[in-house]
């Protein structure tokens, strides 16, 4: 039986069985199972399992196995459960699924927590279409500073293939909203569709021209979220010999004018409030403003809250063709690195040596969750010393002025998508904090004793 497989089967066992699964995915580096009974779950073995780098308690159990591994780990779950990933399980009463949510939401219930979450759900499936995309976005951009011809044939089908996903974005974002929020995924689609029509252009609303994506994924999202709403609304009046007819034509003619007239420009001035807001606090607070948010970037990541930040550097991107805080909050991941060099270098304990050599090529491709889980939080002290490395590295990229022409990788993967040819400056920056990480942690986050305590 290969590891993989074997992993598979202990966290089924650990979690209850195939019987206490309503749904699962992935992530990066997690499998997301959303459990009916959290009372079956063993957290203590499931954290003592082999492969397992460690668990997070949310809405759903966030079982971190690590890059690469988590596709496995989850195609075995599938095969030996016959659920399907992302899709919902039959096996599982719905009273007994909502009391548990319940339960669940009223433990971790905040608002900030809950809109991140949500978010989150929204972007993780397409995380893998963005992280290719951008490699491919920022091979075309180092090749055309390097003096290639753009207008290329080849060079044209990279710029289609790296920027397809980007261009249309919106509606992969409003189908996953309606999915997310339990509505018909493709209305949600047609959400996302008309906020970004190119026919918007031709069109006038009190005096008003519409502008193509204006809002943009926010107000992608919200409208969807509305598509949702209203769809479960007009169906308590429909009647289901033609539900399958009048609900989504009601729907859509509802939602899509209450879009135009109302979340559009109000997704527009929102959207526009936090970019100039961000882009003006990087701007002034330079090495300070860099500081502070690469130094607290990790806790989010260990909550599993960061990818609720995917749409405001979208927004970013758009708005200035480059994300100024994707830079910054990427020495986070690069403090881990050297924290973890230092305790490989300075601890005599052979288990966690080769948790750290296993963690550490992920840590240097800007995937933190294994080198979190795995060394720094369960050792406790050297989690907030990675945190003060984080911040220098975040003070360095704030003061140079770095900034990212795409999302999804961060680390050194993140070096070909730099613009304004600051690549060297970016590779610098990520030394800088690899070595703060290191110092720091060597005379200040580490002692042998931490290590007796993993057991």
């Amino acid at each position: 039986m290969k590891k993989e497989e074997r992993l598979a089967r202990d966290i089924l066992k650990h979690i209850g069985g195939k019987e206490n699964i309503r749904s699962f995915t992935h992530c990066m580096t997690r499998v997301r199972i959303d459990v009916a009974d959290e009372t079956k779950v063993d957290k203590a073995a499931l954290k003592a399992t082999d492969g397992v780098m460690g668990i997070i308690e949310d809405e759903v159990i966030q079982v971190v196995v690590g890059p690469g591994t988590v596709n496995k780990v989850s195609a075995h779950i599938s095969d030996i459960t016959g659920i399907k990933i992302g899709e919902a399980s039959n096996l599982i009463g719905e009273e007994a699924a909502r009391e548990t949510k319940e339960g669940i939401k009223q433990k971790n219930n905040t608002p900030i927590k809950n809109l991140l979450r949500k978010i989150g759900s929204i972007f993780i499936p397409l995380i893998p279409g963005i992280v290719g995309s951008g490699i491919i976005n920022g091979g075309r951009g180092f090749l055309e500073n390097s003096g290639v011809d753009p207008t290329l044939t080849w060079m044209q089908l990279l710029a289609v293939l790296g920027g397809s996903i980007f261009a249309y974005l919106a509606i992969v974002v409003g189908w996953n909203t309606a999915k997310e929020f339990g509505g018909t995924p493709v209305l949600g689609a047609i959400a996302g569709i008309i906020t970004m029509n190119p026919a918007l252009a031709d069109i006038t609303i009190f005096g008003n021209e519409l502008t193509p994506g204006y809002g943009g994924l926010i107000g992608a999202m919200f409208a969807a979220w509305l598509m949702v709403f209203f769809e479960k609304q007009v169906r308590k009046l429909i009647p289901s010999a033609v539900d399958i007819i009048f609900t989504p034509m009601f729907t859509i003619l509802i939602v899509g004018t209450i879009t135009l007239v109302v979340v559009q420009p109000i997704a527009g001035v929102l959207t526009e409030g936090i970019t100039v807001g961000i882009h003006w606090v990087l701007d002034v607070g330079g090495a300070f403003a860099g500081a502070i948010l690469a130094g607290f970037f990790l806790p989010l990541v260990m909550l599993g809250l960061h990818h609720g930040l995917t749409p405001i550097h979208m927004e970013l991107i758009n708005a200035y063709s480059a994300t100024a805080l994707l830079p910054i909050l990427a020495m986070a991941g690069a403090s881990q690195v050297g924290a973890a060099v230092a305790i490989y270098v300075k601890t005599k304990n052979k288990r966690l040596k080769n948790v750290i050599k296993g963690a550490l090529p992920a840590g240097f491709l800007g995937i933190g969750e294994p080198l979190i889980y795995g060394v720094t939080l369960p050792l406790g002290r050297p989690f907030i010393t990675a945190c003060i490395g984080a911040s220098v590295g975040g003070a360095f990229q704030g003061l140079m002025q770095t900034a990212s022409s795409g999302i999804g990788v961060s680390g050194i993967p993140l070096i070909p998508l730099i613009v304004d040819n600051k690549f060297f400056i970016y590779f610098i920056g990520l030394v800088i904090t690899y070595t703060a990480g290191f110092i720091v942690t060597y005379f200040f986050g580490y002692k042998e004793e931490m290590a007796d305590n993993l057991g």
